[in-house]
């Protein structure tokens, strides 16, 4: 929850205003729908009870003109909601973009290609329909019980006995949900993850898959992970299956007990029957509250989950940087050389380049051989610095390219990648 409230302080504060009119306009909404049951008590116990037509039109009137009111707020609210939602959505999707363009090879190897295109697709848009919707059901939901309460409370405190027995079980159903929904959304987007990169790799290597006929093993690879996904997809729809039913049980439950003990207080004339109709609208408002708090369930985990795995990528700073004093040098001859290097990869057994020393001297074709994963590519790799050798020093120029700014060491480089590929720019 911290990473989604970080996320949406940083990114939904130039939309500030736009959030604040739409609170404001769903408060107003939400007044005005907890007055409405308040109106028709009244219409009941001074208009229909004593025959009183003039009194039943003015209230009418009165209700029809909220009804009017609450659909055009309902509408102006969620135009604002959606602007906000769509604007925050684009924003951090860009701020994504933005710092991938600057990670170095360290961290795209850390993170993957295929979970850098789901975090910045199918992430974004998790998080971006839990603020469209929390700028609606959620805000709503909070008014709406809590009033209701207090209107419940107004109209009879006996009856009002049945809101301790039924709130706690739908709480309690509720804690159910987020403990046991949150790990399987989790879950889901790692799994997603895997579909990305199994497909991404049998795409682009769709020529070897056709060579080696091996069309049969990765249909097999892709069956499985999209049966891994699709699984926990149904454990987390089997959860809400059961969880719905229940709160549609206890709801029911409820206005048979308040219709029940209310009928009691009609017959030995405590309550007036226009009270026990408005109480038992409280009761549904009160029960349709909990039902969009258990509705936003189903994205409130999948957002927080989301918003941990972009934050992730938002806060990770990149291992290759301009350095701090940086070195011009003094002739562009292009001579190479590598002293005494020696690297490794983050995680790996053992270095794949040992004290390695050689020259690679202008106006000569030199030849790197060796057989595959022999380290020939990574050798390649740390003279225009995608990775930072472990001890001794690259050479351009007659300066450590780490000492050098990036963009004139990579001006200074033409390099044809074995795989289409873009640090940054055009």
């Amino acid at each position: 929850m911290p990473s989604l409230s970080r996320l949406l302080a940083t990114y939904l504060r130039p939309y500030g205003g736009a959030v604040a009119l739409v609170v404001g306009l769903l408060l107003i909404q939400s007044i005005a729908n907890l007055y409405l049951p308040n109106l028709n008590a009244d219409i009941i116990n001074n208009g229909v009870v004593k025959g009183d037509i003039g009194y039943i039109w003015r209230i009418g009137a009165i209700m029809l003109a909220l009804a009017v009111m609450v659909g055009i707020l309902a509408i102006v609210a969620v135009w604002f909601s959606s602007g906000a939602s769509m604007a925050f959505g684009r924003d951090v999707r860009r701020a994504v973009f933005e710092r991938v363009q600057q990670f170095s090879a360290t961290e795209m190897n850390r993170f993957g290609t295929p979970s850098l295109i789901t975090r910045n697709t199918n992430d974004v848009q998790q998080v971006q329909l839990f603020v469209q919707m929390a700028l609606t059901m959620l805000v709503t939901a909070p008014i709406m019980l809590v009033g209701g309460i207090i209107l419940a409370v107004r109209e009879d405190v006996t009856l009002s006995a049945i809101l301790v027995v039924i709130l706690p079980l739908m709480v309690a159903v509720f804690a159910v949900l987020m403990y046991f929904a949150i790990p399987l959304f989790q879950s889901m987007q790692k799994k997603i993850d895997r579909i990305t990169e199994v497909l991404r790799e049998q795409i682009t290597g769709v020529r070897v898959i056709r060579a080696f006929n091996r069309t049969p093993y990765e249909r097999d690879r892709f069956e499985a992970a999209n049966a891994d996904l699709t699984g926990t997809a149904l454990r987390v729809n089997r959860i809400f299956a059961l969880a719905l039913p229940t709160l549609l049980a206890i709801m029911n439950l409820s206005s048979v007990a308040v219709v029940w003990f209310g009928g009691h207080l009609i017959d030995s004339g405590q309550m007036p029957v226009g009270n026990l109709i408005a109480f038992l609208a409280y009761i549904l408002q009160i029960m349709f509250a909990v039902m969009m708090a258990v509705f936003m369930v189903i994205f409130i985990p999948r957002a927080i989950a989301s918003a941990i795995r972009l934050e992730a990528v938002l806060q990770t700073q990149p291992a290759i940087t301009d350095p701090q004093r940086p070195l011009e040098p003094a002739a562009r001859t292009g001579a190479v050389e590598f002293r005494d290097v020696t690297f490794g990869y983050p995680g790996g057994e053992k270095p794949v380049l040992h004290g390695l020393s050689f020259e690679l001297r202008p106006g000569a074709t030199t030849a790197i051989i060796g057989g595959t994963g022999s380290g020939k590519t990574t050798l390649v790799n740390l003279i225009p610095r995608f990775f930072d050798v472990t001890e001794g020093m690259v050479v351009l120029n007659g300066v450590d390219v780490r000492q050098q700014p990036l963009e004139t060491l990579w001006s200074l480089i033409g390099l044809v990648p074995q795989q289409a590929y873009l640090f940054r720019g055009t």
